[in-house]
């Protein structure tokens, strides 16, 4: 194919260069396309697969910066949209309803983790993507103080050191990874970073769940530090995702809830990420057996065919903005809050989660996806590997010592990405952390392959 006036490319080629032209990718240095980072040009999608303009398939391990649950193309939710697209696209929610919302809201809720002695979540908010969503929460805890009035120094957040809640700048106010937030701190509100509950800082003979436990006690004593100042802990249950796929013990959950009531503070769980099934609950939260005050998901909500985000709240945060007056109420919104094919879409995902199973399932593919990992623990330059339902991790350290890293210079993540993306398998890395974070509908030939291309991509990196 002609690329214009150019040289005749092949299609992939074609499409490198028109995008190269024209596109500013996210989270990406620019400078390194085409040559330190190679493009991929995708035609369309296929389960778990990618498929190239030339018929190639490439293993998405990621499932589409985690967004993809049932795999690419899946009919039942590409049915679900077409219908709803033939009756509602979009209507503004502010005065307006439409049947997709209601159900939706209605299932979430039906969903939502629950917690004994406490009353349910009951109110859902919607938004258009993960970071919008903890601007709500956020924005919701702050005004929700304000509005009682008798505390007025409650203006302050507490998150978790090496946590991520998005790029906005009030998500990214509560982020702790310095790539993302260091250029933009003059910016930033002012946050309070309690320890992180991350096994890996476990002292030598220290279990997972004693150290979450010293964090905890930690974040007790912060919270005493700021008594009157916080309005609410943000945090990601179980597993700080782009923090390196760092992974916490439950307990942490508990103890922060219980310090949250001790404050009289909100709880924030971040579950954008982490849940719809990914850690092997349909939320993490469950796993500690607690209920966040406000919940906000993202990503996976929708299956990964469009953008929508959702928190849920309590009653009585709800009820802390009914007044007569507007500046009272909630005002926040979005041109597309509760857009009607995306809700269609979150329909027909939760709807596969019934019809195949979906949680069992995945319990299954996790063990397999263990299976698989546990030889690589052995590798020299394997410092860890970690696993919370169907998020698996390998941490690359220079000898296999945690105090050792690469040298950033070395690139062995990059290298580890270029050496799998040339071997058919998306393998993105966060540093030198490799993952596997693939659709809920991957098989075993494809977990074969994503073993063994992992396995000599960290070879081939770490020679």
């Amino acid at each position: 194919m002609s690329n214009h006036d150019g040289p005749i490319l092949d299609e992939a080629d074609h499409w490198r260069s028109r995008d190269l032209a024209v596109l500013w990718h996210p989270c990406t240095q620019m400078r390194e396309h085409p040559d330190v980072l190679p493009l991929l040009p995708v035609a369309r999608g296929d389960g778990a697969w990618l498929v190239g303009h030339d018929g190639s398939r490439t293993l998405d391990a990621v499932s589409s910066w985690w967004v993809n649950l049932h795999g690419h193309a899946e009919p039942r939710i590409a049915a679900a949209i077409a219908r709803q697209a033939g009756t509602l696209e979009q209507v503004i929610l502010a005065g307006c309803s439409h049947p997709p919302a209601v159900e939706l809201a209605e299932r979430l809720l039906a969903l939502a983790p629950r917690q004994a002695g406490r009353e349910p979540l009951a109110r859902v908010f919607y938004a258009d993507n993960g970071s919008a969503g903890i601007e709500v929460a956020l924005k919701m805890a702050f005004h929700w103080f304000r509005n009682r009035g008798d505390e007025p120094r409650r203006t302050k957040f507490v998150a978790l050191q090496n946590g991520y809640h998005g790029e906005t700048i009030g998500a990214l106010s509560v982020g702790d990874i310095p790539l993302y937030r260091r250029i933009y701190a003059p910016l930033l509100l002012e946050s309070v970073f309690a320890p992180s509950p991350d096994a890996w800082f476990a002292r030598e003979g220290q279990g997972a769940q004693a150290c979450a436990e010293d964090a905890a006690d930690a974040l007790a004593h912060l919270l005493d530090e700021h008594a009157g100042e916080i309005c609410a802990l943000v945090l990601e249950p179980l597993v700080q995702c782009a923090g390196g796929m760092r992974m916490h013990h439950p307990a942490y959950l508990r103890r922060a809830r219980e310090l949250c009531d001790v404050h009289g503070i909100f709880m924030i769980a971040d579950e954008i990420a982490v849940g719809f099934g990914r850690t092997g609950t349909m939320f993490a939260c469950e796993q500690a057996g607690v209920m966040p005050d406000l919940l906000c998901l993202s990503k996976g909500l929708t299956g990964g065919f469009l953008p929508l985000a959702a928190v849920l709240c309590t009653q009585a945060i709800y009820e802390g903005f009914l007044d007569d007056s507007r500046e009272r109420a909630f005002l926040h919104s979005h041109s597309y809050t509760g857009n009607p094919l995306a809700c269609a879409a979150a329909l027909a995902s939760l709807d596969i989660f019934d019809a195949d199973g979906v949680l069992d399932r995945n319990r299954r593919t996790a063990a397999r996806m263990a299976e698989l990992a546990s030889p690589l623990a052995a590798h020299p330059h394997v410092a860890d590997v970690r696993q919370t339902g169907m998020i698996l991790a390998f941490e690359l350290c220079e000898g296999g010592r945690r105090d050792r890293p690469f040298d950033p210079t070395r690139r062995v993540g990059l290298h580890a990405y270029r050496h799998a993306l040339e071997r058919g398998v998306l393998l993105r890395p966060l540093g030198d952390v490799l993952y596997w974070m693939p659709p809920y509908c991957i098989d075993d030939a494809q977990l074969d392959l994503l073993a063994d291309v992992t396995r000599s991509a960290i070879e081939a990196a770490t020679a």
